[in-house]
């Protein structure tokens, strides 16, 4: 758990405002957040945080349905700021709130939310730098690894959402321990959609039929199936070149055949 002031440093810093507007917007974003998941997702949440938040997440009324939008617009009104600063301090508290209480409470409330909140609180996360990755440098840097899925038909300005997309549900597909074994492996940059995905997975690995697995990388790119189909075997490939064939075959080994004979030519 963070305590509160390393909290509302932490907004403060990544939404890089002052410290009153990442105090006020911590509270804000979390009274809005509040009004638009469940009340005991609500208090799950508040019970990982430190105990002046708390209250910021008690809701005693129905749930609301609102967009992104009016979100962002409750949040500058409640911290009185203006609307970009809102949008800035909101990401910030977002990607502190899943360092403050972890990737399957985090991946609990977002499963709540509608689709451009989802989006926008995976925009968030990821673009915040990591606390720490002590991690060894991978064989291939990221921009190799993109470098692949060009080669393979990616176009360069989707391959990173891409490459998020399919790392993620690759890892939240099968175990834990597996997706684990190849963090240290792949760009940095592709070690946190391996965790989220390791979070949803909750060490088992989510039984996920191979239409499901395509159906998702397709609404995480805005593509058909077709192409989430292309863009699958593109970045598999790419993450055989990046782990070397023993952590990829320990990987592959736990596929069902649907997806090995769809994703991995060599292997059908």
């Amino acid at each position: 758990m963070l305590y509160y002031p390393d909290f509302v440093t932490s907004v403060q810093q990544l939404g890089d405002v002052p410290a009153e507007d990442a105090e006020r917007g911590a509270c804000a974003t979390l009274q809005v957040l509040a009004r638009r998941i469940s009340r005991g997702e609500a208090e799950d949440l508040a019970a990982r945080l430190p105990g002046r938040l708390r209250a910021c997440l008690e809701y005693e009324g129905l749930l609301e349905k609102f967009g992104l939008e009016e979100f962002l617009r409750r949040i500058a009104r409640q911290a009185d700021v203006d609307r970009p600063t809102a949008e800035q301090v909101a990401r910030a508290v977002v990607a502190t709130l899943w360092r403050a209480v972890g990737g399957e409470e985090f991946h609990d409330m977002r499963s709540q939310l509608p689709k451009e909140f989802r989006r926008w609180l995976d925009e968030a996360v990821a673009a915040a730098p990591p606390v720490e990755d002590e991690d060894p440098p991978a064989r291939l840097s990221l921009e190799e690894f993109l470098d692949r899925l060009g080669e393979r038909g990616v176009e360069r300005e989707q391959a990173p959402a891409v490459a998020e997309a399919v790392t993620e549900a690759l890892a939240a597909r099968i175990t834990g321990a597996q997706a684990e074994a190849l963090i240290p492996r792949v760009p940095r940059e592709l070690r946190h959609p391996l965790r989220r995905g390791i979070d949803r997975g909750r060490g088992a690995g989510v039984p996920m039929a191979l239409m499901d697995f395509l159906a998702e990388i397709a609404e995480r790119t805005d593509a058909d199936i077709g192409a989430a189909h292309r863009y699958a075997q593109a970045v598999v490939a790419a993450l055989h070149e990046a782990v070397g064939d023993k952590e990829f075959s320990d990987t592959v080994a736990q596929l069902p055949a649907e997806y090995r004979d769809a994703l991995i030519p060599e292997y059908a």
